[in-house]
């Protein structure tokens, strides 16, 4: 290790940045948010500073007649990249550790690309050697550590002294910790349940007598209902790649892709209870039930959903079974079939133009096909999603005529939506079963009526999907 990896407090203390440039206003920008007391010495400011007005000091004086006495720290940041040694060496003398910006070898200490989830502060460096490398890094972890975690820290930055009064031990406190943050209390503060939050570690500290034990009984599972998506994993949320490497077993659905299961935790448990039309391998009262057994248990169980567990997914049901039973839970949404599969098929679902509403409805209840409320479903300016609704295409688009719509209006049905097997078929209200028949499609899809289908062609001038209209009109 060439550099010793410290976090400097800069409250109070006096930074001098020398340069009105880009790079000077980072700097001063970064030491402004640690703390720090900046004076910038330069003949003018670039426009990066604007946002800064009022909280540095700027003295437009030579060089040559800087005082370093009582700084801590010294930047260099020069647009013209050169340094006078002398004014280096002032710097040292008077006892301020230097950077020169893109000179790591003039330097006393490097500033790291940061990740700032105050107060949770992860710093990356190469020392020097590839600072676009070390921004990359910092990206990846941007994508793995959400904000979330900096309102967790803060909240047990709060709680640790009334913990250190009741554990003397630090071996005890240390057990406590890690109890606490791989539980319902750290996934209430990550959701943004802040009071629900400290209300739990309270009482968590109540419980835990002075050698560390927890007292009561069984610890007490929860359950995560999470939102997979239509199917391309680059779709899933950072909140549900948390869960998914958190849960001890998984309830997983049919429309769940197998791409998306991967990115579970590798020794959880996986139990398949996927449904197709007529074919349950286990009913949703079965699936609810087990659910609450697996959690009094005191496992975390995730009910892993393709699209968005509140959008017909029955998630509803799943959490009024988990609330009668006292089971905490969370629900993580997910990107539902409609707004997924349409945008990867090159379909928006409103414009200005077209349609000013989007209504989404199923074409399959409990019982079999349901009776839709047409005169909802057929508004002008509109457009209508319908889920599950190949099975029963035929009696579907028939009442649409029935009801009053044009036979010309146009239809997508996208199967198997946002993934490399996507297919789009296209027509019109008075043609589209014929056409899905042709193209042998099989689902899962989703149904788009209404006008903004025909922009279709207009918006994917690129082509990004084979046409599967060709295959229809070869069948007619």
């Amino acid at each position: 290790m060439d550099l010793l990896p410290i976090f400097v407090s800069l409250a109070g203390k006096r930074v001098a940045v020398i340069g009105g440039g880009v790079g000077a206003a980072r700097k001063t920008e970064s030491a402004l948010r640690a703390g720090g007391a900046v004076a910038v010495y330069a003949a003018a400011l670039s426009e990066e500073f604007t946002p800064l007005s009022g909280r540095f000091e700027h003295i437009a004086i030579g060089l040559d007649a800087v005082s370093f006495e009582g700084f801590a720290l010294c930047y260099f940041a020069s647009e013209a990249g050169e340094v006078d040694p002398e004014l280096l060496a002032r710097a040292r003398a008077a006892g301020a550790l230097v950077n020169v910006v893109d000179r790591p070898e003039l330097c006393d200490f490097l500033t790291p690309s940061v990740l700032d989830r105050s107060p949770l502060v992860v710093a990356i460096s190469t020392g020097g050697a590839s600072p676009v490398l070390g921004r990359m890094l910092k990206a990846r972890l941007e994508a793995m550590i959400p904000a979330a975690y900096g309102r967790l820290a803060a909240l047990v930055a709060d709680m640790r002294r009334p913990l250190a009064e009741k554990l003397g031990s630090n071996a005890a406190r240390l057990r406590f910790w890690e109890r606490i943050l791989e539980g319902p209390v750290a996934e209430l503060a990550l959701a943004g349940d802040e009071s629900a939050a400290r209300a739990a570690l309270t009482h968590e500290i109540a419980e835990t007598a002075a050698d560390g034990s927890v007292s009561g009984g069984a610890a007490r599972g929860e359950v995560y209902l999470v939102g997979a998506g239509p199917g391309d994993p680059d779709l899933l949320t950072f909140r549900a790649y948390r869960l998914m490497q958190k849960a001890d077993v998984v309830l997983y659905d049919r429309l769940v892709d197998p791409a998306i299961l991967d990115k579970v935790r590798r020794d959880a448990e996986r139990i398949y209870v996927g449904k197709r039309r007529n074919d349950h391998s286990m009913a949703q009262e079965g699936i609810s039930d087990l659910l609450v057994r697996l959690a009094q248990e005191g496992k975390r169980v995730l009910r892993l959903k393709g699209g968005d567990p509140f959008i017909f997914g029955r998630g509803g049901e799943e959490i009024e079974k988990l609330a009668e039973h006292r089971i905490p839970f969370q629900v993580c949404p997910g990107v539902t079939a409609a707004a997924g599969c349409s945008a990867y098929a090159g379909i928006p679902l409103t414009h200005r133009d077209y349609a000013q509403s989007c209504v989404f409805v199923t074409g399959h209840g409990k019982d079999g096909p349901i009776d839709l409320d047409w005169t909802t479903l057929l508004r002008p300016r509109q457009t209508v999603a319908i889920y599950m609704g190949l099975a029963h295409l035929d009696g579907l688009m028939r009442q649409f005529v029935e009801r009053g719509a044009d036979p010309g209006l146009a239809v997508a049905i996208i199967e198997n939506g946002t993934r490399a097997s996507q297919k789009t078929v296209t027509g019109c209200v008075g043609d589209i079963a014929m056409r899905a028949r042709a193209a042998g499609l099989r689902g899962p899809t989703i149904i788009i009526v209404g006008a903004v289908v025909a922009l279709r062609e207009k918006l994917n001038w690129y082509a990004p999907e084979p046409s599967v209209d060709n295959l229809a009109r070869a069948a007619e």
